[in-house]
């Protein structure tokens, strides 16, 4: 577990912006439609908060306009730099109307002058932007108009504003992600000028691809650049652009998607190195890669690369070729340096419109900016980076370290170093328990106060660079190989050797890993368990060192995990099914290799039983307890032990969803891991379905289930019964429990009877009058008299009225064998 400090506000979302002012140790945090001004030894504690919201007008007309007026018709804070020493700069997105304000340090109120924001800060809070403060001169890339789709890179000043051309060669749907200034050399010779680089990803126009091909590139500018005189009018005359190669070769692996650049600047360093973090645009595989960049291979492609035109082939189509022609003088794109000026052109005012008409049509370098080393630094799989931020450390032994601090999309931070020629991340911290993306990340590199900022949608976190005091033992602080970290004989503790006042030499580091300069004994107080036939038994086992490999032993023999019966997680072991067999002794230890040589140390030790078999209806009643992981057991006669935090559970094992902030160490391997609730979760096939599910006291429950699913079916069919819903033994059943007297046989005596009579009346009385009977007409109604003509006798014009109301002259009662009506 670590100590991390966290800030948000209720109803308060979207802290995405943030500034250190590292001389009065505040951090400032722009969120949506708030200001707020941290401690930044202590974010908890709030020094100021003002509020920035819209008016309502605005937000109807941005309703008007067909947005959201719940989410995007707010005040996004996107532009949050330092002017001065008295006044921030900040912009919002005001309901799609950026404006832009002046923040007084002093009050903390703004000034009120509401300027234009257009071209400083974008419209709709998702689209892209970036911004930084040169000399009371904001340089920012975002959009220009309401719909985004007008990009530019321009400079807010009042003596000399500029801007990017709108031209798709200068820029093509960019995705701004980054921007910085690099200072020119105080001690050169050439005269230099300042120069802003900016970050983005946008379509490519050099490369014909089915849809549309992303392409990372970095532009420059020069700070002293004031546009052309009569071509390139406040616009750019030093803008170029290159494109930013990192690839796998040998994989055929492309990332060309840039999500976040850091420019590392150092007293140490020669020139300053760019680290970027790059992601594949077809993300199939979940790949994320680091390069890095020296800034002279930058300035190469700038000042002495091709230059790219375009070329129309077949009268339509425009592809960008390698321009092969003369260039002109002087060369397009550059700064103003002593030989510009040698010649006379003091400024870019002064240029011919030969070179600025040339690089008004030729803003692309045909060169590429390649790595350090031809490939990435870092390769991670299953992760998704999005922001970056890389220190410089000087351990004990002089040497000099570049750690980088990596996050992701899932709230995670991963802290890699390089050595061996290699990049290693040795250690993982959850910053955000909700695992939701990180989207911004400052580290504060002050003497005896580093720290990581890190913002997200629902709040800021601020994190050490290390945590040294988890490790209590002096072959897992030598392990950890943090060069921030080391081991103090005289305390027994792992230090951070920054925060001490002098350094000592008994003090023990090693990033190599080599831990024989330890004195200490690691103890092995086993751990003591009883569980039951049947039961699952969760044996923890967490190592502290990342690049180890764990193997656990029983009875002094390596346990092949690969067996059904077993399921290895990150800090724990599962054994399924436990039978007589599984008692014994587990150990569980650290492999690794360093130096061609096999360090091994026993983390912990568990010895196992198991109780009798004893016949009891009711389950015993366990109370749990918390123990560490991700999965809360019960946990029997608790035994300490030092390096180990294994606990047991005597019952079965329920997983139970913490709330704690962990550190999750991860291997070099390049690959995930998951959780441990997600595997066990995700047991095998093979193993029985009687392991997982069946205990040794569920008998009682299933002759429980059995006598209720019985009593159930009994009283459906009864129910059916009665209901007269199935037929034939049934039917007779219930006639016998109901008493009922009823006919077995369906017959219809008592219809025709009645129909007999009605006829034999009629026939007695046509007789009676002297007339000679007719034969009845074959109607198909049997009860139909005889009519002449269609004329009724007289003496039926009674039996014809009423034959009106009753069409069948015939009274009979239809009975059916499962009528409940009883006999006449």
């Amino acid at each position: 577990e670590v100590q991390l400090i966290h800030f948000n506000e209720s109803k308060v979302s979207n802290y995405s912006t943030l500034l250190l002012s590292e001389d009065k140790n505040v951090l400032y945090v722009g969120a949506r439609e708030v200001i707020f001004a941290l401690n930044a030894v202590n974010i908890a504690e709030k020094q100021h908060e003002l509020h920035w919201k819209v008016t309502e007008d605005k937000r109807t007309k941005c309703a008007v306009k067909g947005k959201s007026e719940q989410t995007e018709c707010r005040n996004y804070v996107r532009v949050l730099q330092q002017l001065n020493d008295t006044f921030l700069y900040v912009c919002g997105t005001n309901a799609f109307q950026p404006t832009c304000d002046y923040l007084s340090l002093i009050s903390f109120e703004l000034g009120g002058k509401n300027e234009d924001g257009k071209g400083r800060c974008p419209f709709d809070p998702a689209q892209s932007y970036t911004s930084v403060m040169v000399d009371e001169e904001l340089y920012s890339g975002t959009s220009y108009n309401f719909l985004g789709s007008e990009p530019i890179i321009s400079r807010h000043s009042h003596q000399s504003p500029l801007r990017t051309e709108y031209a798709i060669p200068w820029l093509n749907e960019p995705n701004f992600v980054f921007a910085d200034v690099i200072r020119a050399d105080p001690n050169s010779t050439d005269g230099e000028d300042d120069k802003i680089y900016f970050f983005f990803t946008e379509v490519s126009v050099e490369y014909e691809f089915v849809g549309k091909l992303m392409i990372p590139r970095i532009a420059r500018v020069c700070k002293r650049d004031q546009g052309g005189l009569r071509t390139l009018q406040k616009k750019w005359t030093s803008f170029l652009k290159a494109r930013l190669i990192c690839t796998i070769p040998d994989k055929n692996l492309i990332f060309n998607v840039i999500n976040d650049v850091f420019i590392l600047k150092s007293p140490t360093l020669k020139e300053p190195v760019i680290y970027g973090v790059f992601t594949p645009q077809l993300n199939n595989v979940g790949l994320s890669a680091v390069c890095a960049y020296n800034l002279s291979t930058v300035e190469d492609v700038f000042s002495k690369g091709k230059y790219m035109q375009s070329a129309t082939v077949e009268q339509s189509h425009t592809k960008w070729v390698r321009y092969n022609g003369e260039i002109p003088n002087p060369r397009p794109g550059a700064c103003i340096n002593n030989e510009a000026r040698a010649s006379n052109y003091m400024s870019s005012l002064n240029l011919p419109d030969k070179t600025l008409q040339f690089v008004k049509d030729h803003p692309l370098m045909d060169d590429s900016v390649t790595p350090m080393g031809d490939r990435p630094r870092l390769v991670k799989r299953d992760v998704k980076y999005t922001q970056i931020v890389v220190d410089r450390v000087r351990a004990l032994n002089g040497t000099i370290y570049d750690v980088m601090f990596i996050s992701t999309d899932r709230g995670a931070l991963h802290k890699a170093i390089s050595y061996e020629n290699g990049m290693h991340i040795i250690e993982e911290t959850q910053l955000f328990p909700n695992f939701e993306p990180v989207q911004t990340l400052l580290l504060s590199s002050k003497t005896g106060r580093r720290y990581l900022f890190a913002g997200s949608n629902s709040g800021v976190v601020q994190s050490p660079v290390a945590f040294c005091d988890k490790y209590t033992t002096c072959v897992d602080c030598v392990l950890a190989r943090d060069p921030y970290c080391a081991w103090k004989p005289l305390e027994a503790s792992c230090i951070d050797i920054f925060k001490e006042g002098e350094m000592e030499r008994n003090w023990i580091q090693n990033i190599g890993g080599d831990a024989s300069s330890c004195s200490d004994k690691v103890r092995e107080n086993p751990l003591q368990h009883t569980f039951k036939h049947g039961s699952t038994a969760e044996l923890k086992c967490s190592q502290k060192s990342n690049l180890a490999q764990v193997v656990w032993k029983f009875k002094d023999d390596v346990l092949r995990v690969e067996s059904p019966k077993y399921r290895l997680l990150e800090k724990a072991l599962l054994i399924f099914n436990l039978s007589e067999g599984d008692s014994g002794v587990y150990q569980c230890l650290s492999e690794e290799k360093v130096k061609n040589k096999k360090f091994s140390q026993v983390l912990a030790k568990h010895v196992l039983e198991l109780k009798k078999m004893q016949h009891t209806t009711v389950g015993p009643t366990v109370t749990a307890a918390p123990t560490e992981g991700n999965i809360d057991v019960p946990k029997v006669s608790p035994v300490s032990t030092e390096g180990s935090t294994a606990h047991i559970s005597t019952t079965h094992m329920v997983p139970v969803t913490t709330a704690r902030i962990l550190t999750k160490p991860i291997g070099p391997v390049l690959t995930s891991v998951a959780s441990n609730t997600e595997l066990f979760n995700s047991i095998p096939d093979a193993v029985p379905e009687k392991t997982m599910f069946l205990k040794s006291n569920d008998n009682f429950l299933l002759m429980f289930l059995f006598l209720f699913f019985f009593i159930l079916f009994l009283c459906l069919l009864s129910y059916n019964c009665y209901k007269g819903y199935l037929p034939g033994q049934c039917l007779k059943f219930r006639s016998v429990m109901l008493l009922g007297k009823k006919k077995t046989k369906s017959d219809f005596s008592d219809c025709e009877q009645s129909v007999k009579e009605t006829l034999v009346e009629q026939g007695s009385v046509s007789h009676q009058s002297g007339e000679q009977p007719k034969p009845a007409h074959d109607t198909g109604y049997e009860t139909e008299p005889d009519c002449g003509n269609s004329q009724l006798q007289a003496g039926d014009s009674q039996a014809s009225h009423e034959a009106k109301d009753k069409p069948f002259d015939v009274k009979c009662e239809l009975k059916f064998a499962d009528s409940d009506a009883e006999g006449d």
